[in-house]
């Protein structure tokens, strides 16, 4: 005679989220001992886990959690945007992020390392999986602290939750890191629109910049191509792409030539002083096309295009302020998604 009944079927269901067949099963073969059947889900649930962790998950979401002291930002992934969009999916991704946060996990391995509500994490996601019928991986998470109040941090995420940065800024004082704190969300969305890859051109291998050097040049001259054909103002053709490249004596050489070319078109040496500075700075832009795109603190500020990031920082800031540590994550990025035969797969799973 089974020692249990319906309600201990339904209310085992709703504790696991397991199926209610599955349910009925695991008291069976407990004889009805509650915790027992818990614990045979639990291995049945991984089994199930082990299997479906074997799918690649490149859809999910980014999520950040921002307080006055310290930020996190976490990207967990799924096989499906439809689970995604899921609300008990999202509740998972509130939970560990929440979790992140309490417990200043810095990274992916803390997390993946640690445990929440009194198991190891990797039991926790196992049973999630099993209960959200995907695979589900914690692939990449972040942190910045404010460790006095001279450091200001803050974070956006965008509203699809599909990109998401986390900044921190170095300041004189406290009032003016309350300042800028503010601003740090403006500028987080900058960089989530505008995807820089890293801080700023210093943080560039000299071989990767040497490596892009050629390929951009070309593209301007594409673009010129082009330019040529609508009846349309050429751009500059660079020689350099970096900031790093521009040696003083690079500099000098440039500045000497547009001297020359004053000294061309008859302009009065006393007035070049006026000159200079502007088409110094115009061959600056011109040859750090790289800096740029990937840079941050050297992108030019998307709501106001007259000045760069670091710039714009300077100016809110009074100077006193600059930012130190930028976190981007984007969903999925990086990834490779083999692509399958739907109609085989469907087959495969008839079989």
């Amino acid at each position: 005679m089974a020692n249990f009944g319906p309600k201990d079927i339904k209310k085992l269901r709703e504790t696991t989220s397991a199926g209610m067949m599955d349910c009925k099963n695991a008291l069976k073969e407990t004889d009805g001992d509650f915790d027992a059947a818990i614990a045979w889900l639990r291995e049945k649930g991984l089994g199930a886990a082990a299997k479906k962790a074997s799918k690649v998950a490149a859809e999910g979401v980014v999520s950040v959690q921002v307080a006055a002291d310290k930020a996190v930002i976490v990207e967990i992934n799924s096989q499906t945007d439809f689970v995604a969009q899921n609300d008990v999916f999202k509740a998972v991704v509130s939970e560990i992020t929440e979790h992140a946060f309490n417990n200043n996990l810095a990274d992916a391995d803390a997390i993946n390392a640690s445990e929440i509500s009194g198991q190891a994490f990797s039991e926790y996601l196992s049973l999630k999986i099993a209960s959200i019928g995907e695979n589900l991986v914690v692939r990449r998470a972040g942190m910045v602290v404010a460790e006095n109040d001279t450091v200001a941090v803050n974070g956006y995420v965008h509203a699809n939750s599909q990109v998401a940065v986390l900044l921190s800024a170095d300041c004189e004082d406290a009032q003016t890191a309350k300042k800028v704190s503010a601003e740090l969300k403006n500028v987080a969305m900058h960089a989530a629109a505008m995807s820089p890859s890293t801080l700023s051109y210093k943080d560039f291998d000299a071989q990767f910049v040497a490596d892009e050097t050629a390929g951009r040049i070309e593209k301007v001259k594409k673009d010129n191509e082009e330019l040529v054909r609508l009846g349309k103002p050429l751009k500059n053709v660079p020689a350099y792409v970096s900031m790093s490249q521009l040696t003083e004596e690079v500099l000098a050489t440039a500045k000497s030539a547009i001297e020359a070319e004053l000294a061309a078109e008859g302009k009065p040496e006393q007035i070049w002083d006026r000159i200079v500075p502007g088409k110094l700075e115009r061959y600056i832009s011109d040859n750090t096309l790289l800096d740029q795109e990937l840079a941050l603190l050297d992108q030019k500020y998307v709501m106001d295009d007259s000045v760069t990031v670091a710039e714009h920082i300077a100016k809110v800031s009074g100077g006193k302020a600059q930012i130190t540590k930028l976190i981007r994550l984007e969903v999925g990025e990086g990834i490779e998604v083999e692509e399958e035969d739907f109609a085989a797969e469907v087959a495969k799973q008839m079989a």
